[in-house]
């Protein structure tokens, strides 16, 4: 059984359609994806902060970006900024082993939710954390983890796109 379309013809590109917007419904239902994805003891230890392209909360974000992500993650219609709660409440644990694996399953969900609404995303870590979380200050055990580049792709998913073969990923990293 060959893999869901879904994810066979999901890809991360680097070039957005700069004139394409996301409505409050398009954000809303990405949102709505990433809350139903599993977490350890139903926790969802994670949060987004969500600016649309020419708003306030978009040039808020674009000033933390690398050189190397603000060549084109501002033409996106959307950034968000993904955090994880790291704090486990009414426990003594002071970290939780899942929370940045539980976020992952989070966009992975919005992700996929993305693709069905033929919209792209590109995660990436190319921002001045330290900058980025003074400015946002997020509450007490929560976690600035990455970012998320949501829009109209302008440019093909590549047909040849090298990916790990499944023998690799059941041998690697066993000695």
């Amino acid at each position: 059984m060959p893999v869901h379309p879904l994810l066979a013809s999901r890809f991360s590109p680097l070039l957005f359609d700069s004139a394409r917007t996301v409505s409050d419904d398009d954000v809303d239902l990405l949102l709505e994806a990433a809350r139903w994805a599993p977490s350890a003891g139903n926790s969802q230890p994670w949060a987004y902060f969500v600016a649309r392209r020419d708003e306030p909360e978009h040039k808020r974000i674009v000033r933390h970006l690398a050189r190397s992500s603000a060549r084109w993650a501002p033409t996106a219609s959307l950034l968000i900024v993904t955090m994880a709660h790291r704090y486990v409440e009414d426990t003594d644990w002071a970290y939780s082993d899942f929370a940045d694996y539980d976020l992952g399953q989070s966009v992975a969900h919005l992700t996929l939710q993305a693709h069905a609404m033929d919209l792209a995303c590109r995660q990436f870590r190319a921002f001045d954390l330290e900058a980025l979380t003074t400015d946002l200050t997020p509450g007490p055990g929560w976690h600035i983890i990455s970012m998320i580049a949501v829009g109209t792709p302008t440019q093909d998913r590549p047909a040849d796109r090298a990916r790990r073969s499944t023998a690799d990923l059941r041998t690697a990293p066993w000695d």
